[in-house]
C-alpha cells in the first residue's frame, strides 16, 4: 500500500534540495531526449514530482526510473520521467483542453497536465489510490483535477469526450470504450506492448474514424487491469 504522504518538505530533516534535483531532471534528462515543448517544460519544473510517492522512496523520485506507489497484485509506478515527459508532448495537451488519465495512481501526470490544460479527470479503479491522489493535489494546488474511480478499461463517460486520454502505462491494446470517449480531432496516447517491445503509439479522432501510428520506442510498466485473455494454446 501506499506509505504516509509527506505534504511539506520543509518539515523533513532531509537535506535534499528537490528544487534543484527537479531542475537537473528537467536540463539532463528532459530537454536531452527531444521534450522541447515550454509550456510542459515549465508545467514539470512547477510540481513537486517527490510529494506524488510516499516519503520512504522521496530521494529516487528524480532518477529516471519508475518509482512504486502501491503494492500486491495491482502494483502502479509513478512512470520515468523521461517516458512521460515524451507521451504528454505527444498527446499535445493545450489550453482549454479536457483530459482524461487512464490509471493515474497519485496522479502526477495530471498534475502536469493540468498546469496547460482546463480540466484534468485522474481516473483509478482503486479507491483508496484515488483517495491518496485527491490529498496529494490538494496540497500542490492542482484544484482543476478531478479524482474519480471505476474500471479504467472503460474510461469515464460522465464527463467525455475528451480532448486527450492518457494511458499511464503499458497496454496490451487500448479497448475500444476509450476511442469512443475522444472528441473530433481527440488524441489518445498509450504505450502497447511489455518491455523492450513498448511501443508509443499517438490516436486521433477524425471524421468518427480513429486513426493510429507508432511514434517512438518506450518501455514503461504495465497498467493493472489491460491484459488481454490469453488464448487457447493447441
Amino acid at each position: 500500500m501506499i506509505g504516509q504522504w509527506h505534504m511539506d518538505s520543509s518539515e523533513s530533516n532531509s537535506p535534499v534540495d528537490f528544487a534543484q534535483l527537479r531542475q537537473n531532471m528537467v536540463d539532463s534528462q528532459i530537454r536531452t531526449n527531444d521534450v522541447t515543448d515550454l509550456r510542459l517544460l515549465d508545467a514539470i519544473l512547477s510540481v513537486p514530482r517527490e510529494l506524488f510517492v510516499s516519503q520512504s522512496r522521496q530521494e529516487l523520485a528524480y532518477t529516471d526510473e519508475d518509482v512504486e506507489i502501491s503494492a500486491g497484485e495491482a502494483t502502479q509506478y509513478v512512470m520515468k520521467p523521461v517516458a512521460l515527459s515524451r507521451m504528454i508532448q505527444l498527446s499535445d495537451v493545450r489550453p482549454g483542453n479536457l483530459v482524461l488519465e487512464i490509471g493515474a495512481g497519485t496522479a502526477y501526470a495530471s498534475a502536469i497536465m493540468s498546469k496547460i490544460a482546463e480540466k484534468v479527470v485522474a481516473l483509478n479503479e482503486n479507491a483508496a489510490m484515488s483517495e491518496s491522489a485527491k490529498v496529494v493535489l490538494a496540497a500542490t494546488g492542482c484544484g482543476n483535477v478531478v479524482t474519480v474511480t471505476g474500471p479504467i478499461a472503460l474510461g469515464f463517460g460522465a464527463h467525455a469526450p475528451y480532448d486527450v486520454i492518457f494511458v499511464n502505462g503499458a497496454v496490451d491494446e487500448v479497448p475500444a470504450a476509450l476511442f469512443g470517449q475522444l472528441k473530433e480531432d481527440g488524441r489518445l496516447v498509450a504505450v502497447e506492448g511489455s518491455g523492450n517491445a513498448g511501443v508509443a503509439k499517438l490516436y486521433t479522432m477524425h471524421n468518427g474514424h480513429v486513426a493510429g501510428r507508432k511514434v517512438f520506442n518506450a518501455s514503461v510498466k504495465p497498467l493493472p487491469g489491460f491484459r488481454k485473455d490469453p488464448g487457447f494454446v493447441f
